[in-house]
């Protein structure tokens, strides 16, 4: 035990800081610990959790993607629309995937070929994608949606088993091809260092595009996750949505100037910052705290980073 803790201090201080959270609303608060109050937090923190497994790609990558809080209600707009247009649940799906696909590309080609960086690149496409669901709507909900669009059609008593089963699924086999693929070490590669990775026989831009892709579908796939739950779709949902998702990798452990990090401390900055707001509203603390404190955790995560790149630098030969 003493060896792993060694071996990955900011994944053991992030399972001690998940057990004082969870370890609060012994002190006499009722109804935290029943089974649907923990299977509704854990559906609610789905969406943000398959992003921000392709948002650690991304920043593995040595990138950035601000855009995808609009990537996410365009997700789930063009799923309603598509359904209620009466194409099969299946086809939604992929087209909705597919069409994350192309908004991740375009800003993985406005990094490589426009050669524009990424934080303003993906502003752009942020505030084009918001602009553009309001026009085509008109501000109006998506209403009118076929029964067999919410839950993808499955009873609402199994159906958050399913999703939680299915999501656990792929986040455990991204993990798993992040780490041991060919293809997913890559992607450290390019992250450590561009122009080593392209003198090694990588080409450095094809990862970018491919890890901007892999957002793109992680979004599309987190918005069909949360906009299927509902039977009308907000149009102007999504807001602040890549901010919990950025924390989340962040305090998770991914290096934000990219090649270090892992889905196993995604999964945990998840955890722990998906859980204090459910946790503080348990305990009657005013709501004004919950941004506070993920602040601080998100503050405190970038310094021991850059406290731990600093010590590796000075201790490298």
């Amino acid at each position: 035990m003493k060896d792993w803790v060694k071996k990955h201090p900011r994944e053991a201080a992030l399972l001690g800081a998940i057990a004082v959270l969870f370890l609060l609303p012994l002190g006499g608060v009722d109804g935290f610990y029943t089974a649907g109050n923990l299977r509704n937090l854990a559906i609610d923190n789905l969406p943000v959790l398959l992003a921000a497994a392709g948002m650690t790609v991304v920043i593995v990558a040595g990138q950035i993607d601000i855009s995808i809080g609009s990537q996410f209600v365009a997700g789930g707009i063009a799923a309603g629309l598509l359904a209620r247009s009466g194409l099969p649940m299946p086809a939604v799906a992929l087209a909705t995937l597919g069409l994350g696909a192309l908004f991740g590309a375009a800003n993985g080609l406005l990094v490589t070929v426009a050669r524009i960086p990424a934080i303003i690149a993906t502003l752009a496409t942020m505030v084009l994608l918001r602009n553009g669901v309001l026009r085509a709507t008109g501000g109006d909900w998506i209403q009118g949606l076929p029964s067999g669009f919410q839950w993808f059609g499955l009873a609402p008593a199994s159906a958050p088993l399913v999703y939680l089963a299915g999501a656990g699924l792929v986040f455990a086999a991204a993990a798993w091809a992040l780490r041991h693929t060919t293809a997913g070490r890559a992607f450290y590669a390019v992250g450590c260092d561009h122009e080593a990775s392209r003198r090694v026989g990588l080409n450095p831009e094809r990862r970018v595009v491919a890890a901007f892709a892999v957002l793109g579908v992680a979004t599309a796939a987190a918005a069909l996750l949360n906009y299927t739950r509902y039977p009308t779709i907000e149009t102007n949902g999504g807001l602040g949505f890549e901010l919990k998702v950025i924390a989340a990798v962040v305090v998770g452990g991914t290096a934000i100037t990219g090649g270090r990090g892992s889905l196993i401390g995604t999964f945990l900055g998840v955890i722990l910052l998906g859980s204090i707001g459910t946790v503080f509203t348990f305990l009657h603390v005013n709501p004004a705290w919950e941004k506070a404190i993920q602040g601080a955790i998100l503050l405190v995560a970038v310094v021991a980073d850059t406290a731990f790149g600093r010590r590796r630098e000075g201790t490298s030969p």
